[in-house]
């Protein structure tokens, strides 16, 4: 932010569905429930793999951490996104655009790699269950989370900064739902190009090889599964690969779409549909893909539901 006094614009205006007046109400009751069910369905997964010990195994600790990225994910931008569907227009600080664009990157930096991670954990437990004790140890597990969290760090703090050392002469309004980082830098006069080089290679390695690399991990995974003589086995391993690449398939697909070119012709109403998709459905459907088809998870849900029903009656 180093050159922030070179710029005219001290606040901008978040425009996000003002095109549609008639709607505002609507949108605001809708996104509202989806913000409570996505901060209840995820602190409820928080919790359950907290208090169970039977849960505190890689497969739901890398659960646990997605929970945590999501929830997050879905508190940075909501509430300013309720706002402004209540408000029509709002106007946010230079200072709060800031913030808003650094930890959409982080959690979203970080859900890219988590998300890498939790493939090839299934990859290792599935394709080679003998070895999957060795292969994913504890040391393993923290090293793979730790490398989530501080690539997501690193990558939020380099594009932030980089993107507010543009200067913004005006006009400044954004015509988004939120400060990311294609519609803020539409507002720069300056020359983007290099940044834009970054922004293309950047995705190709943060969201396109980790979405290829789950792929090729979830292929390995399908053939292994075919080979299985257990039709139980073959359908609870199917269960579990199918869910996970759903909410990867939404995540990575339009997060691609929205980062690959920042500048891309989309129209902003597209844009907006876009980032919907990844910061308010993935958030949303991660708890319900993770926990209704799993059936620890449910068990743990129902032991931790008797306890509450007990407790008051001892």
């Amino acid at each position: 932010m180093k050159r922030q006094n070179q710029s005219s614009v001290v606040e901008f205006i978040l425009l996000g569905f003002s095109n549609f007046p008639q709607l505002q109400q609507q949108l605001f009751a809708v996104f509202l429930v989806v913000y409570l069910v996505t901060l209840v369905g995820n602190a409820i997964i928080i919790v359950i793999i907290s208090l169970d010990q039977r849960l505190h195994v890689p497969m739901y600790l890398f659960l646990q951490n997605l929970s945590v990225v999501d929830l997050s994910f879905s508190a940075v931008i909501m509430p300013e996104m309720l706002v402004v569907l209540s408000t029509e227009k709002t106007t946010v600080s230079f200072a709060g655009c800031f913030a808003q664009m650094y930890f959409i990157l982080l959690f979203g930096g970080t859900e890219c790699f988590l998300l890498g991670t939790m493939a090839y954990d299934r990859f290792s437990a599935i394709c080679y269950p003998l070895n999957y004790p060795m292969t994913m140890n504890k040391m393993v597990f923290i090293e793979l989370v730790m490398f989530s969290w501080v690539s997501g760090i690193i990558v939020a703090t380099v594009q932030t900064i980089w993107v507010f050392s543009f200067p913004f002469c005006g006009p400044n309004e954004i015509n988004h739902i939120s400060c990311e980082t294609p519609a803020v830098l539409e507002l720069a006069c300056a020359d983007t190009f290099l940044f834009e080089i970054y922004a293309f290679t950047g995705t190709i390695l943060i969201i396109l090889v980790p979405f290829l690399l789950i792929l090729l991990s979830y292929l390995l995974i399908l053939f292994t599964i075919l080979k299985m003589p257990s039709t139980t086995g073959r359908q609870k391993a199917f269960s579990t690969c199918a869910s996970h690449l759903t909410s990867v398939t939404l995540f990575y697909g339009t997060a691609s779409m929205t980062y690959l070119q920042p500048k891309s012709g989309y129209s902003p109403e597209t844009k907006k549909l876009m980032s919907l998709s990844y910061s308010l459905l993935t958030p949303l459907l991660n708890p319900l893909i993770y926990s209704v088809r799993n059936s620890e998870m449910k068990r743990a849900l129902m032991k931790l539901w008797q306890r509450k029903v007990v407790l008051p009656t001892v």
